[in-house]
């Protein structure tokens, strides 16, 4: 494994860092306590060329081929310098689960209709996988679509979607066979507006409250075959093989987020005085700072060799349940370490400490929870 970095990518995340810090972090607070996702931010980085990292030049992309270690590299970026930790989990809901499969699943047709307008930000896209009782247990889906000429009938429901609220677009799973279990289920394109497609209204939420969750609706919903995602009944093929690039690259900008709350507890630490001296000096000040340390440069190891082995073509199932769970957890350890060496000051929501922790409790929740990460291990060694 080559964790060496090139000087064009270490170049492109500095760029990346600084639009972030320029562009981004405009009324952070009071966005996050009205729940108000900005398209303004979001336009903002489609014209950096944010959203065009999971795709090729020739669709619209930044890079002539999609480059998972830049694209790791410049999420990590992201999220070290833009506060706002719901955008960027809005942005890779958007580029790995749902443009990164059309573009490697997809027709001609459905590249050519879609993918330019959702790199340029013009379509937002979500992915409709989570139901009221298929969530880790995806093989208990009840959303059918029953085929028909021309097409599918779409029927059931999907929640807690990031993205919901505001998409033009769903990449939605269904049962097209029961009889055979995950071969028997099919992935479709739903477009806004579609007859018997109904979007639910943002939920309000811990955390995350600048990206909008929502609920996707199918009442007799015609899907033409065109815009069915490959061949019926790969949709479980597609899910797993755009999951390792979706956990990896949210994950970039969770620690992109650790490393800025590791630098602002520092800067903190070593200038607030107690009993004439910096509680920086107090050991268990000292000791929870460390412990930060260790918890972000081990999470970041795990990311740089999912990120390694997926930009070699190679299947990091273990790797990836390993990452996710260690980062998210790490996420939100340190985001409670974070209040705690901030005292107060910390705790109040105006100097914006305490929302990473708000932020970080979905981490260990979305994109498959840290007790299906440690059964997917545990099975994996052969229990």
């Amino acid at each position: 494994m080559d964790f060496s970095w090139t000087s064009d990518q270490l170049a492109y995340k500095n760029k990346v860092i600084d639009f972030a810090k320029e562009q981004l972090n405009d009324s952070v607070a009071q966005r996050d306590e009205n729940s108000v996702f900005s398209l303004d931010d979001w336009k903002k980085c489609a014209a950096f060329g944010i959203q065009g990292l999971s795709i090729p030049k020739k669709y619209g992309g930044t890079f002539e081929e999609v480059d998972v270690l830049s694209a790791t590299l410049a999420m990590e970026g992201l999220g070290y310098g833009c506060k706002d930790n719901g955008l960027p989990l809005a942005l890779n809901a958007h580029m790995w689960p749902v443009q990164l499969p059309i573009y490697q699943f997809g027709s001609d047709f459905q590249k050519e209709t879609f993918l330019r307008d959702m790199a340029s930000g013009k379509l937002i896209g979500c992915h409709g996988l989570t139901e009221t009782n298929s969530g880790s247990d995806v093989f208990n889906m009840e959303t059918t679509a029953v085929k028909v000429k021309n097409g599918y009938l779409l029927n059931g429901s999907k929640r807690y979607i990031t993205l919901a609220p505001v998409a033009d677009l769903a990449l939605v799973f269904a049962v097209t066979n029961p009889k055979v279990g995950k071969w028997g289920i099919s992935g479709f394109i739903v477009e806004k507006n579609t007859e018997g497609f109904e979007i639910g209204p943002n939920k309000p939420k811990m955390g995350m409250r600048t990206v909008p969750f929502g609920e996707l609706k199918f009442n007799n919903c015609f899907i033409p075959d065109a815009n069915r995602l490959g061949a019926e009944g790969a949709g479980w093929s597609i899910i797993l093989s755009t999951l390792e690039f979706d956990r990896c690259n949210i994950l970039a900008s969770q620690l992109g987020a650790m490393e800025r709350q590791l630098e602002e507890s520092i800067a903190f630490v070593k200038q607030r005085k107690q009993f004439g001296k910096s509680i920086g000096d107090f050991q268990s000040v000292s000791n929870r700072i460390a412990d930060m340390k260790l918890r972000l440069e081990s999470s970041r190891l795990l990311l740089y060799k999912v990120a390694w082995l997926k930009g070699q073509g190679e299947s990091a199932m273990m790797e990836a349940a390993l990452l996710k769970l260690q980062l998210s957890e790490s996420f939100l350890a340190s985001s409670i370490a974070a209040i705690r060496n901030h005292g107060g000051y910390g705790y109040v929501t105006e100097n914006e400490v305490e929302r990473n922790l708000r932020d970080a409790v979905g981490g260990v929740i979305y994109a498959g929870t840290s007790d299906i990460q440690r059964k997917t291990i545990a099975n994996l060694l052969g229990l």
